[in-house]
């Protein structure tokens, strides 16, 4: 179930709306200029190789370059079961939870585990609890960070426009470190699930 949730950005403890509506997302995120989409999702077992599992999307990313114009699509993935998760986990954490832009579009697809985008736009942190099956899209120049969580699990197919990838420009501003992290908006999100 995605999740969003948006605070003003002067104000993270009472939320503005929280929504698990897929079209209330759809909308929210597209005043935004931000693209919420989903895809069927297809199994794989935990082991497969991410070259393999990018191939079981190929005719969905196929579609997302047409209507697009990406040049360069990758996969990526964290997973407690390789060999240097421990190490990994805490850097690749780290990276992502400070606010930054990019001078691209930023596209991703969730086919396994999950993720939070914080978008800080207009006065407002809007953050969106992707799962499995989620495509979002994060307008180039829209400062935001990205939190995976203290045990981070995922498997994500990215694209981009040129064949820099990801580059970041950070912004310098400690915003991430007040609002609810993944860990926080997980829990809630099973508070909403099992009401």
């Amino acid at each position: 179930m995605t999740l969003l949730t948006v605070w003003k950005d002067t104000d993270p403890s009472v939320p503005v709306l929280e929504s698990t509506d897929e079209n209330e997302i759809r909308e929210a995120l597209a005043t935004l200029g931000a693209r919420f989409s989903r895809w069927e999702v297809k199994d794989f077992a935990d082991d497969a190789p991410l070259d393999e599992v990018l191939a079981l999307y190929s005719t969905e990313v196929e579609g997302v370059k047409q209507s697009e114009g990406y040049t360069l699509v990758d996969i990526v993935g964290l997973s407690p079961s390789q060999e240097n998760y421990d190490e990994v986990k805490v850097t690749s954490r780290e990276k992502f939870l400070s606010e930054h832009k990019h001078d691209d579009d930023e596209d991703r697809y969730f086919a396994k585990g999950a993720g939070v985008f914080y978008l800080h736009v207009d006065g407002k942190v809007h953050a969106l609890y992707c799962e499995p099956g989620d495509l979002v899209s994060v307008p180039a120049n829209t400062t935001h960070w990205f939190d995976m969580g203290t045990s981070p699990e995922f498997t994500s197919i990215r694209f981009f426009h040129d064949d820099d990838g990801w580059v970041g420009h950070f912004t310098g501003n400690p915003i991430a470190d007040t609002f609810p992290t993944f860990d926080q908006l997980q829990t809630r999100r099973a508070e909403l699930a099992a009401a």
